[in-house]
């Protein structure tokens, strides 16, 4: 099928590998490879502190890797930000997107911490989940230590990644485990049950299509379960009542888009703020051409948003942060930014 994407995103789909998880290990070996290339281009690293740490995750768990990223110039306590890496549940690391966490800790002024969770198939649901809240009751229980203000902590993640941060919203609101104050969510996996019109429209559709999210989900639920929690897939959570504001980004041509807006107006409708924002003519991942004009409005909006969320929204005193209007569902209508 024909898509009329974007034509700096189309012109930049030359320059992405192809990558399937048909083949995982395949997948692994090239995700390492490209990783290895890029890690020398990220700029302002010197304005940080960087530092891994391990967490403790249970008797039966291995301790979890985090890595925090400390902006030294700015006065403490900062806003925390819990950042969870995307891959579709199977690929991924802290270092694949240590020029994102790094970008995040510099743009919105936040400590920011990124999570080396464990990867499905070897370790499926609830491993990743765990280690995630792990490292958010971490986070919390070291607030002081690290700089962090505990009533301005957001999670945040990218595809699986914003799966397992909304799943963490749910989790810490049900548990009455640590407050979250805002949840970011870029192109969000949320629904395993792939019937919105957007996955089954979209089939073959770049970088991430139905047998993409086919795979990603048996991978990380196992073939046969049946019993599936909204911990797990956010999108079966019969009440999404009390939970954080949320920023929620999608793209016209991706399988996961109509799960992310469905989301948003369930959160609305449980009376809960939200933003929901759709990017006509991109894909999933588009963004990573950052180069085209609406991968700039993207990257800049999804900050901002997390900058709001974290000052305003959350009670906080605002910094470095514009006047704008209270949260609405949007497209990308032109701004008082542009």
């Amino acid at each position: 099928m024909g898509y009329p994407f974007d034509p700096e995103l189309a012109a930049g789909l030359a320059l992405q590998p192809t990558q399937s998880i048909e083949e995982l290990g395949a997948a692994r070996a090239l995700h390492r490879e490209l990783l290895s290339s890029g890690l020398d281009e990220i700029e302002g690293l010197e304005q940080l502190e960087i530092d891994d740490h391990f967490v403790p995750a249970g008797a039966r768990c291995p301790e979890v890797r985090v890595r925090a990223y400390v902006p030294l110039a700015l006065q403490r306590p900062l806003p925390g930000v819990l950042y969870m890496h995307s891959g579709g549940f199977v690929l991924g690391s802290i270092e694949g997107e240590h020029a994102r966490a790094a970008s995040l800790a510099l743009s919105v002024g936040a400590v920011v911490v990124s999570v080396e969770y464990r990867l499905a198939p070897e370790h499926p649901y609830p491993a990743a989940l765990d280690d995630c809240y792990a490292a958010l009751c971490w986070l919390a229980e070291r607030a002081d230590e690290l700089g962090i203000d505990p009533n301005r902590v957001a999670v945040a993640g990218s595809s699986s990644g914003a799966c397992l941060a909304a799943a963490l919203a749910l989790l810490a609101r049900d548990r009455g485990g640590p407050r979250i104050c805002f949840q970011l969510l870029n192109s969000p996996v949320l629904d395993d049950r792939l019937e919105t019109l957007s996955m089954t429209t979209f089939t073959d559709t770049p970088v991430w299509d139905r047998q993409s999210a086919f795979l990603s989900w048996r991978h990380y639920l196992g073939a046969e379960r049946v019993d599936i929690p909204g911990y797990a897939a956010p999108a079966r959570a019969e009440d999404l009542s009390g939970l954080p504001p949320a920023y929620i980004a999608t793209s016209q041509f991706d399988p996961l888009r109509d799960e992310g807006i469905l989301y948003g107006l369930r959160l609305l409708q449980a009376g809960v703020a939200a933003e929901i924002h759709n990017f006509p003519g991109a894909y999933h991942g588009s963004e990573i051409v950052d180069t085209a004009e609406i991968s700039k409005r993207r990257l800049v909006d999804i900050d901002w948003a997390l900058r709001h969320g974290l000052n305003g929204w959350s009670g906080g005193e605002p910094t470095q942060v514009t006047a704008r209007t209270s949260p609405v569902i949007t497209t990308t209508t032109e701004r008082g930014e542009w």
